[in-house]
C-alpha cells in the first residue's frame, strides 16, 4: 500500500470515529479538531509537529480569547464603533501572534492563527456567548475552553493517524 494510500485509510477511518466521538460527546467542535488535525500535517506530521500544533494553536485561541474579552470589557466601541474598534484590537494582537515567534515555542505562525481564528469562528457562530460571563466562565460555552480542547484533540488525532497510516503501510509491504 503506498504512503498515501494508508493515511487517506487511516485518516478516513479516524475521521469518521471523531466524528462519531464528538457529535456523540457533544458540546466539542468538530471542525476545530479538523482544522488542528490539518495544521499537524501542514507542520511536519510528527512529534515535533505535534508539540508546535499543540501549543500554538492554543496560543492563537488564547490571543483571540483576550482579544474578545478586550473588545467587550472596554467601551471603545461607543467612540470607534465595534467594527473600529475590533479592527484596532484585531491590528494589535494579530501582530502579537507574528511578534511571539520570536519565542522559539510559538514560531509556527499559521498553526497560532489557526487558533485564532478558529475562536472568532465559535463565537461569531454562537453571538450568544460573545459576552464577558460567557468569556470567563470554566465551561464549554467559554470560547477559548472550547476551541483549545477541540483543537488539542483534533491534533492527537492527527498524530495518530500518522502513527496508524505508517503501520499500515508496514504491514502491506511485510505482507507482499
Amino acid at each position: 500500500m503506498s504512503q498515501l494510500a494508508a493515511l487517506s485509510l487511516s485518516i478516513g477511518l479516524l475521521g469518521g470515529f471523531a466524528t462519531w466521538l464528538f457529535l456523540t460527546v457533544g458540546g466539542v467542535l468538530i471542525w476545530a479538531a479538523f482544522v488542528a488535525w490539518g495544521c499537524y500535517f501542514q507542520a511536519g506530521g510528527n512529534a515535533q509537529a505535534l508539540r508546535n500544533t499543540l501549543v500554538c494553536n492554543t496560543f492563537g485561541a488564547g490571543v483571540a480569547w483576550v482579544a474578545a474579552v478586550v473588545i467587550l470589557a472596554l467601551p471603545l466601541a461607543d467612540t470607534l464603533t465595534l467594527p473600529g474598534w475590533a479592527a484596532v484590537v484585531v491590528f494589535v494582537t494579530a501582530w502579537l501572534v507574528c511578534m511571539a515567534a520570536n519565542i522559539p515555542a510559538f514560531a509556527t505562525i499559521p498553526a497560532s492563527f489557526y487558533g485564532y481564528a478558529s475562536t472568532f469562528a465559535f463565537l461569531l457562530q454562537t453571538p450568544e456567548k460573545m459576552n464577558l460571563a460567557t468569556l470567563t466562565s470554566p465551561t464549554l460555552d467559554n470560547a477559548f475552553i472550547v476551541t483549545a480542547l477541540s483543537m488539542g484533540i483534533g491534533a492527537l488525532f492527527g498524530y495518530v493517524s500518522g502513527r496508524l497510516g505508517g503501520v499500515l503501510m508496514a504491514r502491506d509491504a511485510r505482507a507482499a
